[in-house]
């Protein structure tokens, strides 16, 4: 169930439109931009994306795990994400600690309230979310669609086509499942959209683990004959890594919050995504930092 954070209120954001059969909504602004009010150079041909996962924010800021403390990671992240000037930014699941009380997302809406008066904010569900209190603090855009008991949302581009997958299960039980509908609503939206490059986002890993996306193979079946699905990021391990399976870029996002393991970082991505391809970049404040700074560029198939 991706959410949507953004205050920033000097010209109509919510601009929606129903497409794929009542299914897709995109938001927007207009034609040009569906991610805030100003794009980075070049906009009609690139989208710069902050891409932040695994946050895990409880209500007390003095929450710590292995040593880290994931509300100070964040309120140091903020600034730097301002910096870099993108065009939205992106919480790839496990917004909140443990259990997605309701005290905790009010305390990410606090840490996030610099970022959403300037871009949009938008959030998946990680298996450490509760749906109904993370929607209680961050309504669904209007026009969001259910696909039973799950929402997706489209981020439409002149370049790019984002998908905010939902593969919240269980809250504070490890497995993902996207579940029949969703995938039957995913595998009608590639048939019927165009050729433009489309990136999917969802917050579970995508291995052979009782812990990771449960129906992974399912979603590989789907998005293997479509040419214009050119990557897949997730979170959930707290690892950060690159791979490639039949053309398609998997990207495994760092974690805000913490690590797993002392030769992981902590830190969060910049993306520049074009129609030919994407360049990352980490920022990697904690943890294993020596490739802070170092950019992976990916060619589309």
């Amino acid at each position: 169930m991706p959410q949507l954070y953004y205050k920033h209120n000097r010209r109509s954001f919510l601009k929606s439109s129903a497409q794929a059969a009542g299914l897709l909504t995109a938001y927007g602004m207009g034609v040009t931009s569906v991610l805030g009010e100003t794009t980075t150079a070049g906009a009609a041909d690139e989208v710069k994306l902050a891409l932040l996962s695994d946050t895990h924010i409880a209500e007390d800021v003095q929450n710590t795990y292995r040593g880290f403390f994931p509300s100070k990671n964040l309120q140091e992240v903020v600034p730097g994400v301002l910096n870099a000037r993108p065009d939205a930014v992106l919480i790839n699941g496990d917004v909140a600690r443990l259990t997605g009380e309701k005290g905790d997302y009010a305390q990410v809406k606090k840490l996030l309230a610099p970022l959403a008066e300037q871009k949009p904010v938008y959030m998946t569900l990680g298996n450490h979310d509760h749906r109904e209190n993370i929607q209680e603090a961050f309504p669904a855009p209007k026009g969001m669609q259910n696909v039973k008991d799950k929402q997706v949302m489209v981020i439409e581009q002149p370049a790019m086509r984002f998908v905010l997958l939902d593969s919240m299960m269980y809250v504070n039980k490890s497995p993902g499942l996207l579940g029949q509908s969703q995938r039957s609503w995913l595998e009608g939206f590639l048939r019927q959209s165009d050729a433009k490059p489309t990136i999917l986002f969802v917050h579970h890993t995508l291995s052979d683990s009782d812990s990771s996306l449960l129906d992974a193979d399912r979603l590989f079946q789907i998005i293997k004959p479509h040419q214009k699905v050119k990557a897949v990021f997730y979170g959930h391990s707290h690892q950060y890594n690159y791979d490639i399976l039949d053309g398609i870029h998997l990207v495994n996002q760092p974690a805000i919050g913490y690590n797993f393991s002392d030769t992981e970082p902590v830190g969060w991505l910049t993306g520049t995504f074009g129609k030919e391809g994407a360049d990352l970049t980490l920022h990697a404040f904690a943890g294993d930092k020596k490739e802070n700074g170092k950019s992976k560029s990916l060619a589309w198939r």
